[in-house]
């Protein structure tokens, strides 16, 4: 079992920064991948950046890529997503999850969430 707590969120305007944190507790070691979400009012949840914890491989969603960095310290069991460059379309709620399957396809764990809004 894992608990995720995001942190972080915030408004902001244009271009902007903000570090989002998602900080893991339980049996973290053997987690195959952690990744972040967003949701915006209406829409679909999106995949944002998702790092592949074996290999530290990373992956960035085409709407974010160039912008937002995905990086994990183990010593704090704590998963980042450093988001810079920020636009409107960027509001949304964001979620941290994580998954033991090697697919990470399916992930089991979601932390509730923190609102970030950018304000044009």
């Amino acid at each position: 079992q894992v608990q995720l707590v995001e942190s972080g969120g915030g408004s902001v305007q244009t271009g902007g920064s903000l570090k989002l944190s998602c900080s893991a507790y339980g049996y973290t070691s053997s987690l195959a991948c952690m990744g972040w979400f967003r949701q915006a009012p209406g829409k679909e949840r999106e995949q944002v950046a998702v790092l592949y914890t074996g290999g530290g491989k990373t992956y960035y969603a085409d709407s974010v890529k160039g912008r937002f960095t995905i990086s994990r310290d183990n010593a704090k069991n704590t998963l980042y997503l450093q988001m810079n460059s920020l636009k409107p379309e960027d509001t949304a709620m964001y979620y941290c999850a994580s998954t033991y399957q090697s697919s990470c396809s399916d992930y089991s764990y979601v932390g509730r969430g923190t609102q970030v809004t950018v304000a044009s």
